[in-house]
């Protein structure tokens, strides 16, 4: 077994090499705990249908807008465990013994490149559709350490993986935060923007694609399977460690509850999906993308707008929504001054293109608070777009002008003005996104005058012209946690008392009576048509 069956002494090389590669995971100490749960003791090994119902689902409490997808994905976790095991775990007549179980647990969940990883979860899919009957058409080269994926995707095809990834990350997360068997609802959001960012990315040039009427689910469609692994690695590079934190949830933390009772597709507030995407401009299923180009702290933060615990926890990280708070970089900035945390930002704006209107939502990311100057300033960030098309628009290292937000100076005369405003991107003059003091109209320009992000369409048939739009919403969220709201906090209690004290009256630096404003305005008052003489 894990620990106790090796020693030092009697550790063969190969299981030396593979206990260092789970090592080097980090995950160890609960693979051997793992293991040392699920294995008979007589045998010494993990029988094969104890380790195949880790991965088993209940979908009772499952729900979905799309029939078809409900459907497809009760099917697909029905059939997952045992492709799983089929793929990466190698069995005999009792089972999974511990040299295996770490070797597979490696070959899935181990250091490797991001392409791999997407191999794995592709390989993942394709084994799972074809046992649960679902028609895939993808096809695996395999060589020494790699493989290369030929085929094609329907669109509904990449809806049911992009929500089987989806699911992948809101179990992790559930059993992470020992929520897993709390009764409620598993309620996928819409993830159509990621879906029509594929299309767009992938499909044949010449084809003309109306993406702001588009309805994916009737969009009759094929797109070869390498383009999307490449647009995936482009667009969403985590996409692949939803399959690896699933695995190493279900082996480490489902199988170290006490409880054994079968998990079920539960979240923790039954409702909690659909309130967050009615009560703010915020979607989990654009929380969620957006997550899925991030890594570290920020990427913890965000997921938990797309995995909410509590409700009132999400709404703490609403710094400011125009609509709520007012519009106006005075009431923007009250709302967000003294916060020096990571930032995310999202306009949402309505644009004339002939004798249509089109809506269109996009955001930035900047990884420091807003400051009040007439220069651009930062260290990192990204630009999204993120209606109706999903785009990543990350650093692309040749200039710096991350963020400019400059409010009117107080009793300073400036002979030439900089610009009032919020920006992202270009220089002063030429912003990529400006906007204005108002919060009434955004400007979008051309990705030709900005050197610090990458280039790309922030909406669909942007253009080269830059385009202005009206403002209908922008919200303001913080991605720092808890130490930058409690930061702002005292920052806030600091400026009130500063005001309150320049708002007192100190009446002992008055000498007497006959000298006090008071004593000034009673007289006025009671004999307002008295001449009074200045007495010198």
């Amino acid at each position: 077994m894990g620990q106790s069956s090796s020693t030092e002494h009697n550790v063969s090389p190969e299981l030396r090499e593979v206990q260092s590669l789970a090592a080097s995971t980090g995950s160890l100490p609960s693979l051997q705990k793992a293991f040392s749960l699920l294995s008979d003791p007589q045998t010494n090994s993990i029988p094969l249908h104890s380790l195949q119902k880790c991965f088993d689902f209940n979908f009772d409490n499952f729900e979905s807008d799309q029939q078809l997808l409900h459907k497809d994905c009760s099917v697909f976790f029905t059939h997952l465990g045992s492709a799983i095991i089929d793929l990466f775990f190698v069995t005999d007549k009792d089972g999974v013994n511990w040299l295996e179980f770490l070797r597979g647990y490696t070959k899935c969940c181990g250091r490797m490149v991001a392409s791999s990883l997407f191999n794995n979860l592709f390989q993942v899919f394709s084994t799972t559709c074809s046992k649960a009957g679902l028609s895939v058409d993808l096809q695996f080269e395999k060589f020494d350490d790699d493989c290369k994926i030929n085929g094609t995707l329907s669109a509904q095809d990449i809806v049911t993986l992009l929500s089987v990834c989806w699911i992948f990350s809101w179990d992790s997360k559930t059993l992470k935060s020992n929520t897993g068997k709390t009764e409620g609802k598993c309620i996928l959001p819409d993830i159509s923007h990621l879906v029509l960012s594929a299309i767009e990315s992938c499909a044949e040039d010449g084809l003309e694609l109306n993406f702001w009427d588009s309805v994916v689910s009737e969009m009759e469609i094929r797109l070869p399977a390498s383009k999307i692994h490449l647009w995936a690695l482009k667009n969403i590079p985590n996409l692949a460690d939803c399959f690896v934190q699933f695995v190493y949830a279900r082996l480490c933390h489902l199988t170290t509850d006490e409880d054994k009772s079968e998990p079920s597709c539960s979240s923790a507030q039954e409702s909690s999906t659909s309130a967050i995407s009615e009560a703010t401009l915020l979607t989990c299923g654009w929380a969620w993308a957006i997550s899925l180009t991030l890594r570290g702290s920020v990427c913890e933060e965000i997921s938990r707008i797309c995995f909410p615990n509590d409700i009132d926890e999400i709404n703490q990280n609403l710094l400011y929504r125009s609509s709520v708070h007012g519009k106006g970089l005075n009431r923007f900035w009250s709302n967000v001054e003294g916060y020096n945390g990571p930032l995310l930002v999202l306009i949402a704006a309505a644009c004339e293109d002939g004798d249509n209107t089109r809506r269109w939502v996009i955001g930035a990311l900047t990884h420091q608070g807003f400051e009040n100057k007439d220069s651009f300033y930062g260290t990192s960030g990204s630009l999204y777009a993120l209606s109706p098309v999903f785009r990543a628009l990350t650093t692309s290292g040749r200039e710096k002008n991350f963020i400019y937000s400059h409010l009117h100076p107080t009793g300073l005369y400036d002979a030439h003005p900089k610009p009032v405003g919020i920006a992202f991107g270009g220089n002063i003059g030429n912003e990529r996104i400006f906007i204005d003091e108002d919060f009434a109209k955004v400007t979008v320009r051309h990705h030709a005058v900005d050197k610090t992000y990458q280039h790309g369409a922030l909406f669909p048939n942007q253009g080269y012209l830059q385009v202005e739009a009206s403002v209908l919403e922008v919200e303001v969220w913080g991605l720092g946690g808890t130490g930058s709201i409690e930061i702002q906090n005292s920052h806030r209690k600091r400026e009130q008392l500063f005001t309150d004290q320049r708002r007192k009256i100190d009446l002992k630096t008055f000498t007497n009576w006959e000298d006090s404003p008071e004593k000034m305005m009673m007289d006025m008052m009671s004999n307002p048509g008295a001449v009074r003489r200045e007495e010198r």
